[in-house]
């Protein structure tokens, strides 16, 4: 690598802009499967047995409960693009980012058969507990990218201050 693209790479937000895209294509791309009843399906067995989300399919239907969670993944997909130059948004979008994660990681521990007994005695990782974990990174990167906008925020409420 050239020493002006390291350079570039270390001077610029590349990490931030990274993390922002790769947010927006996995609310993108999620966001497109809950349309198809093989994913509405598929949430069945995770949804119906969490306290935060079994209210949907009484609510709205299986496939309308899934349908509610896929427009909910576009919005903040698009708010986390138009943070790009609306960090108010942004900090709107990442923090719902944040609450995506959270709750989707509550499903580890709702979801029946998640964790299977292993010989050492130790619970080991089953069901879907393996899929769901990776969304701590992925609350990571949310958590970051909100910090990010917040610092954005404060930043410009400072330089639009009237002088005391």
């Amino acid at each position: 690598m050239p020493p002006h693209a390291v350079l570039h790479f270390l001077r610029k937000d590349f990490d931030i802009a990274f993390m922002r895209l790769t947010l927006v294509l996995i609310f993108v791309l999620f966001g497109y499967s809950k349309w198809f009843p093989y994913e509405a399906q598929a949430l069945l067995p995770l949804l119906s047995n969490s306290p935060l989300f079994a209210w949907m399919y009484p609510t709205f239907g299986i496939q309308g409960a899934s349908y509610a969670l896929g427009v909910a993944e576009w919005a903040i997909g698009l708010g986390l693009i138009l943070g790009t130059w609306m960090p108010r948004v942004s900090v709107i979008a990442a923090a719902a980012s944040c609450v995506t994660y959270m709750t989707t990681l509550t499903l580890i521990f709702t979801t029946p058969d998640n964790w299977e007994a292993s010989a050492g005695g130790f619970p080991a990782m089953g069901g879907a507990t393996s899929f769901l974990f990776k969304d701590a990174v992925l609350l990571a990167g949310s958590a970051l990218l909100l910090k990010s906008d917040l610092l954005k925020v404060l930043a410009l409420r400072i330089s639009h201050r009237p002088p005391q």
